[in-house]
């Protein structure tokens, strides 16, 4: 690559994406402009960076420039602009200030607001249910604290429900205000201040909502959880966020879900896991057991001899119930040693460890754990 490369210019690898090259140029024009920079050549490198992003940000001339290498494209551009005034003068490319909407915010600005009614901002709330309400899904009523079109003047803010121009804006929601600098003017844009970047202001302020259109409002909604959701999915409820301008739509509501721990159930994907204990003999011989599942019913499990410690035995269909193929329950057997047994059950253990140690060394299901005993010296 020869020095003057775009991509060295913005410190960014050939293989970057739009967003990478926009957030390395952000960093990099936040830190050489003129207003903040008062290093030596910050003006010049301020100049190099623009030059760059103007390529490497337009999908067709970064193809050609990819195409054509940095000295080919540069030369091929000489005198490519016939404007005047703005003109970097240094390889025909103009000023382009095209991206400096998104850095408006580093130098007082407020950024470029959209023209029109602006639609309500989005929510956020975090719930918390049950498991077993996740496997199963349920419908819930919640609380909702956001902003609704106030019901005196209908969101229009004016008591009449007419709105005039704002004389301050002229209309545009903005106010502007234009700096001459050696390389370019920068131009400062921010909300304007009477009418709050709407445009237009109340014809007869609302005495209900002071003129804003909206009232803080607390409402009970009711939401329909599916099942099978998880923590960290989150439902959209569209029109429950806060309200828009007069004429735009309301925002939405965002609700993510928290499903809390249960104490005989863990969730693995669509399965369910819960823990059956049983003693050293029924592992042996066998048993039959009833699993209560997580919606309460009561369910025959048949535990085959010799079953293994953390053996899972699946129960079909008793797991999440999740878009119409509901997952397994899997019950995990755990042998259970007793700490203390009756005289009679120590001599039936006794007798069985004489059975087992028949033939000399420790033989039946102990002989490939334990080995052979020890001679006597």
């Amino acid at each position: 690559m020869s020095a003057g490369d775009y991509y060295d210019t913005l410190c960014v690898p050939r293989n970057a994406d739009e967003k990478e090259i926009k957030k390395a140029y952000r960093n990099l024009a936040r830190k050489y402009h003129p207003d903040v920079c008062k290093e030596p050549g910050a003006e010049d490198k301020f100049k190099k960076i623009n030059e760059a992003y103007s390529v490497l940000s337009d999908a067709q001339k970064k193809a050609q420039y990819d195409n054509m290498g940095h000295e080919t494209f540069t030369n091929a551009s000489k005198g490519s602009y016939t404007g005047g005034g703005s003109g970097f003068g240094n390889g025909g490319f103009y000023s382009d200030f095209s991206g400096f909407g998104d850095i408006f915010d580093f130098f007082g600005g407020g950024g470029h607001r959209r023209s029109g009614p602006q639609p309500g901002a989005d929510l956020l709330m975090r719930i918390q249910i049950r498991l077993e309400d996740a496997v199963a899904g349920i419908d819930r009523e919640i609380e909702v604290m956001h902003s609704e079109p106030c019901a005196t003047c209908s969101g229009s803010g004016s008591e009449t429900k007419r709105l005039n121009v704002c004389p301050r804006c002229g209309g545009s929601g903005q106010m502007r205000q234009a700096t001459n600098s050696p390389f370019g003017q920068f131009v400062r844009m921010s909300t304007c201040t009477q009418c709050g970047g709407r445009g237009k202001i109340p014809e007869k302020t609302c005495h209900e909502c002071h003129g804003s259109g909206h009232n803080r409002v607390k409402r009970k909604v009711s939401v329909h959880i599916p099942a099978g959701i998880d923590s960290g999915m989150r439902l959209r409820m569209e029109g429950y966020g806060e309200a828009g301008d007069y004429g735009a739509p309301n925002g939405d509501l965002f609700l993510e879900v928290y499903v809390m721990p249960h104490e005989r159930f863990i969730r693995s994907g669509d399965n369910l896991e819960t823990v059956i204990e049983v003693s050293p003999a029924q592992a042996v011989l066998g048993t039959d057991v009833e699993i209560e599942t997580i919606d309460k019913r009561h369910i025959d499990l048949k535990i085959p001899a010799g079953v293994q410690y953390n053996m899972a035995l699946k129960i079909a269909g008793e797991g999440v119930k999740r878009r119409g193929k509901p997952g397994d329950l899997l019950v995990r057997v755990k042998i259970v040693t007793p700490k203390s047994v009756s005289s009679e059950q120590k001599e039936l253990y006794q007798k069985i460890i004489e059975l087992e140690g028949k033939g000399g060394g420790v033989g039946g299901f102990f002989s490939g754990i334990m080995g052979k005993k020890k001679g006597k010296k």
